[in-house]
């Protein structure tokens, strides 16, 4: 049998080895339904809010609440208590405020007793620093929006806590309850510096096991206050380390088909698809799918939100017909529930499916179906005309595709403050349409909409990033080189934030910068950058793939326009390589390779008739070395 689950403060006032009082129960909150996208915060019903520490004491208290009476029948006088001393009476009335304060529940009572309390203690009393503690976790738990006044109970509780009992559980609490705090006042930066510390001091009191406490409820705690400030400043790829250790933590403590289990391992899949990592959010999906579907049933709207998401997964790893199923099964039990929001969304996804499999016809007519059922200024509306669009753009016909496009717009520049994020997503498909159809002028303006409208939403900092990468692209496909490199230095900077600086679309934009470069003859910079995108797409995609193939081509190129031919011809030598490596179905790429590098052997030589491979158009570079739509 594994550990039930309890709240923080229990843990701590109750030593496994020697349980001495009891502890009061916390219900646990429903499970929140799944996003219409994998989006952060994550919440967890497995691990209630934290509770109160009760108040040390030097020993048992004597009870003087209850006073015997001893009576003689009738031919002895009452005695009367013996008398108290002031010190005893003192302790009595703390004794008093203490149990009044312990067993207040609302709001207006724990303040009220808190202000009693107060009263009675010394200013630097560890006894006031919990009781701080205790008024700010209440705060925080119940979702108070005088955050102002949370933030001054909690910073009291730590000042006192951690005056000279640094490293306890308790200051780890404290200071979790200020990453907490910190967080919903959107000072992402000192929530991160709080729960850091929380982390490290936790660390140090688990390898020196000198508390008696289940230190994993905590643990969680923490771990999971870090990946929600994480995902908040962008830093997603961060954010999956402290989101896995999560899991880790329930795997030890929950029972292995427990529902609470099912549901944090969708939690994590929906992360890893944030991310777009769908291979690591596969075997997850699945696992929460197995428990569900044992525990719940097949039928159960658990097992619904699961089979969605795996839809949402195998799209993305281009299995059309394995998410066409999923999304049909979900649809079956999304409909016997009545759940008519999330259908719609859901026969939109198969729209969507449809589409990718070249089925435009009966995405057409699924679409057809949905808008029926659709309000004339609604979201979901909008949504139904950018897939009614794209199909119609897949068949080429432009006309009513744009028609489309300008009826979704019109819905959407009204939901701009209302859902911000929806629109910028939308705006980003929006703007890849009309590139498509070679409207770059359009597909740039709505980009630039996007970025503005994410700019207010550090947690959105990849999308943002994927939006400015995308205006550089097309800024250097419509030969505005100069206007390209700051989108596309901003967007480096934001999606190594997002992802990590290995990650293959920062790969890509380092390819777009240096192709900037060499369209402005720095030849220099441009091998700079171009080192920089063979080193992580070589890390990311392998040596062998042909996007990092092609960035040892354009390196190889770059050096050969610095005159550098020995580098060159080094390169040069790793791109025929690299192609050998795929056999008989490279063979023109070989071919070309052979030919650059007998130039670059000739130009060494002294032979000023040999083309060096050097800048090429644009359009011409971009269509050999992909673009940034692969990440995005």
């Amino acid at each position: 049998m594994k550990r039930p689950s309890s709240s923080l403060f229990s843990v701590l006032t109750r030593p496994r080895r020697a349980p001495s009082r009891p502890l009061s129960s916390v219900a646990e909150s429903p499970t929140p339904p799944l996003p219409s996208r994998p989006a952060p915060p994550f919440s967890s019903s497995c691990f209630p809010a934290l509770r109160y520490l009760r108040f040390p004491t030097d020993g048992p208290l004597p009870d003087l609440r209850r006073r015997r009476q001893v009576r003689n029948l009738g031919t002895l006088p009452e005695i009367a208590p013996p008398s108290l001393s002031s010190r005893q009476r003192k302790r009595q009335e703390e004794a008093d405020l203490e149990e009044a304060f312990e067993s207040a529940s609302t709001t207006e009572d724990i303040l009220a007793a808190f202000a009693a309390l107060e009263a009675s203690l010394g200013p630097h009393d560890k006894r006031l620093g919990l009781a701080c503690l205790k008024v700010g976790q209440h705060l925080d738990s119940i979702g108070s929006e005088e955050h102002e006044k949370t933030l001054a109970f909690s910073r009291r509780a730590l000042e006192i806590l951690d005056r000279d009992d640094d490293g306890s559980v308790a200051v780890v609490m404290a200071l979790h309850l200020m990453g907490s705090v910190a967080f919903n006042l959107k000072k992402f930066n000192d929530s991160l510096g709080y729960l850091t510390r929380a982390n490290r001091l936790l660390r140090k009191v688990e390898e020196e096991g000198s508390c008696d406490f289940d230190l994993l409820p905590i643990s969680h705690a923490v771990q999971l206050q870090l990946a929600n400030t994480k995902t908040a400043m962008g830093r997603r790829e961060e954010a999956l380390v402290n989101l896995r250790k999560c899991l880790e933590i329930k795997e030890a403590i929950l029972e292995p088909d427990s529902r609470e289990l099912g549901v944090a391992n969708r939690d994590l899949a929906e992360a890893y698809v944030a991310v777009l990592n769908f291979k690591e959010a596969l075997p997850l999906c699945l696992k929460a799918l197995e428990i569900h579907r044992d525990q719940l049933g097949e039928k159960s709207v658990e097992v619904a939100h699961d089979r969605r998401l795996l839809g949402v997964i195998y799209t993305g790893l281009e299995e059309h017909q394995k998410a066409l199923e999923q999304n049909e099964l979900s649809q079956k039990v999304l409909k016997s529930w009545g759940m008519g929001s999330e259908l719609l969304h859901a026969e939109i996804d198969a729209a969507n499916i449809q589409i990718a499999m070249g089925k435009h016809d009966e995405a057409i007519a699924t679409l057809s179906g949905v808008v029926q059922q659709t309000d004339n200024e609604s979201e979901t509306r909008a949504l139904v005309f950018v897939s009614m669009a794209k199909a119609l753009c897949n068949q080429e016909k432009f006309a009513d595709s744009k028609r489309c496009l300008q009826i979704s717009c019109g819905i959407l520049e009204k939901k701009e403050l209302v859902s911000p994020i929806k629109v910028a997503e939308a705006y980003a498909e929006i703007s890849m349409l009309y590139e498509t159809m070679n409207e770059f002028e359009t597909a740039i303006s709505l980009l630039k909409r996007t970025v503005s409208v994410l700019e207010k939403h550090p947690q959105e900092q990849h999308a943002g990033g994927s939006a400015s990468a995308r205006i550089g692209w097309l800024l250097l496909l419509t030969g505005k080189v100069p206007q390209a490199i700051p989108y596309l230095e901003d967007a480096a900077e934001r999606l190594k934030e997002s992802f990590g600086p290995k990650h293959f679309g920062v790969g890509y934009i380092y390819n777009n910068l240096g192709a900037a470069y060499m369209e402005l003859d720095r030849p220099q910079s441009a091998a700079q950058m171009f080192a920089l995108s063979k080193d992580i797409m070589d890390a990311s995609l392998g040596p062998h793939h042909a996007d990092s193939i092609e960035a040892c081509q354009n390196l190889a190129n770059a050096y050969g326009a610095m005159g550098s031919y020995v580098l060159a011809m080094e390169f040069q030598q790793k791109v025929i390589d690299a192609w050998e490596n795929h056999g008989s179905s490279a063979n023109d790429e070989i071919r070309e390779a052979h030919r650059l590098l007998e130039q670059l052997k000739k130009k060494a030589r002294g032979s000023s008739s040999a083309a060096i491979p050097g800048k090429a158009p644009v359009a011409e570079f971009f269509q050999q070395a992909g673009s940034v739509d692969t990440f995005i």
